[in-house]
């Protein structure tokens, strides 16, 4: 199998290890690290990625507002977005679908809950 590039946008330095430690359990996974959104949006700028996970609580731009932006960009609209949050909040759920996340996990993260939700996306 190819190489599998994540892109892994959280702002806490510990979450953004958790995640890419996990993934890198993937076989022939790059993780790339943003911190937030405008860090993203410029790492996106330069590569394709096969797969985001991004925290929605980040300063200067969260998550929801990434996820609209990457949607409205034609080379991205179909790269599965899996949704980062402490928040269990229904409602935060319902916008980051409604506004094209493929699926949501609640912090604290389970690897095996992690690799479970990103091998389904992976096999599309």
């Amino acid at each position: 199998m190819s190489e599998i590039n994540f892109l892994v946008v959280e702002d806490s330095p510990t979450m953004r290890q958790l995640i890419a430690f996990a993934l890198k359990r993937i076989q022939g996974s790059k993780v790339i690290e943003a911190t937030d959104g405008v860090d993203a949006l410029k790492k996106l700028s330069g590569q394709k990625f096969d797969m985001l996970l991004i925290d929605i609580n980040m300063p200067i731009m969260d998550g929801l507002k990434l996820v609209s932006l990457v949607r409205a960009d034609p080379s991205n609209k179909d790269v599965p977005i899996i949704m980062i949050t402490t928040e269990g909040a229904e409602e935060d759920r319902k916008r980051a679908l409604s506004l094209g996340a493929s699926a949501y996990l609640t912090k604290p993260i389970q690897t095996q809950e992690l690799l479970k939700v990103v091998s389904q996306y992976l096999k599309q």
